[in-house]
């Protein structure tokens, strides 16, 4: 069982602290140049007209927010029937698309949790795609150890009112962390859930948390983001997974009142 932390102690924590938030503009890719290196980031299309923000991590793997799985309404898991990976999204175009074949939240997410607060910590998921996607352009990205309090971070991301391209905020700070989630000076809105947020330590990006929720510090927006210290349990949970896609299964767990991008 890991270490919680919670939250709302860190947020405090924040509160009683003097912290300046200084946002970096967010960057339109609206061109091929513009989005070249980023384009395995893509839209998550839900159904409906809803969309979540996804990255492939492998050829037929896309990482998420496990929030996003959910009808908001009802509780229920949506139908992956519903769903498209749209690789690379750009002025109604794709570089590449496919359906899903098989989704699954974290195994100790529980969307109906009443623990909205340690239900961030959990906030992952992972969509197997009918087909795999093997073009040069699309390299999945690969994963790395999640960054320090003070570290440098950037997120891509599409959101309501950038659904047509995505967006990259190059330099966005942690300003708090616990075991299991960030606190970033990110911008994050509806749509940004399941956005990766990369360090460049290594030199290329590198996914080291997914964007889960949205609160305010200092009249400022801020993200939450999950760490990706879950993922070995989700893709044993993605191999157990019974093929039918009307099949949910998600055990209970915790999660904050914050609201999900």
């Amino acid at each position: 069982m890991r270490r919680f932390l919670p939250l709302l102690s860190l947020l405090a924590a924040l509160a009683s602290a003097t912290i300046a938030l200084a946002q970096t503009p967010l960057e339109r890719l609206a061109t091929g140049d513009d989005a070249r290196g980023w384009e395995a980031v893509g839209r998550l299309n839900l159904g409906a007209g809803s969309f979540c923000t996804g990255t492939l991590i492998a050829p037929d793997l896309v990482l998420t927010a496990g929030h996003c799985l959910f009808d908001p309404r009802s509780g229920e898991m949506l139908p992956v029937d519903r769903m498209e990976f749209r690789a690379g999204w750009r002025n109604g175009r794709a570089l590449a698309s496919r359906k899903v074949r098989r989704a699954v939240a974290h195994p100790a997410y529980a969307y109906l949790s009443a623990d909205r607060l340690g239900r961030v910590a959990w906030d992952l998921a992972l969509i197997e795609l009918e087909q795999p996607i093997r073009l040069p352009q699309l390299a999945p990205f690969d994963l790395a150890a999640p960054p320090r309090q003070g570290e440098t971070v950037g997120v891509v991301s599409y959101a309501h009112d950038r659904a047509e391209m995505p967006s990259l905020q190059r330099e966005c700070e942690v300003i708090a962390r616990d075991t299991d989630v960030l606190v970033m000076d990110c911008v994050a809105d509806f749509g940004t859930s399941g956005a990766p947020v990369f360090s460049m330590r290594s030199g290329h990006p590198e996914i080291v948390s997914v964007i889960s929720a949205k609160t305010l510090y200092n009249e400022e927006n801020v993200a939450i983001g999950t760490m990706l210290e879950g993922l070995a349990d989700l893709r044993a949970a993605l191999r157990l997974r019974n093929p039918d896609p009307q099949d949910a299964q998600v055990s209970s767990s915790g999660g904050a009142k914050f609201v999900r991008p």
